[in-house]
């Protein structure tokens, strides 16, 4: 018992987010690079590594939750404006905002 209590802060660090008690919300200077580190590095699918972006993170200096818009319309417009367009499907990039909107405000 004693040694599973020595290794309970050992094991939540291993398996938590590092001991932050939060998000990974670093900044991003762009769009694209947010994207590629969530999609190419961190292996999200399309649509979630847009909704990470879009939710989690201030990018270019515009705050968190707010860089892509208020709408749906308006996160589209945003994405395919500052993302390759190899990147995501003009689909990805609608179901993707589509879920953004919905999950923002939770």
């Amino acid at each position: 018992m004693r040694l599973f209590l020595a290794l309970t802060p050992v094991l939540l660090l291993a398996c938590g987010d590092g001991g932050g008690g939060g998000t990974d919300n670093d900044p991003f200077d762009t769009f694209q690079d947010c994207f590629d580190d969530h999609h190419k590095v961190e292996s999200f699918d399309v649509q979630t590594a847009i909704k990470i972006c879009c939710i989690d993170h201030p990018i270019g200096g515009v705050d968190m939750n707010v860089v892509c818009g208020e709408t749906s319309a308006a996160c589209q417009t945003y994405v395919a404006a500052n993302l390759a367009d190899a990147d995501a499907s003009a689909t990805d990039i609608t179901m993707a905002c589509d879920g953004y909107i919905m999950d923002r405000n939770q």
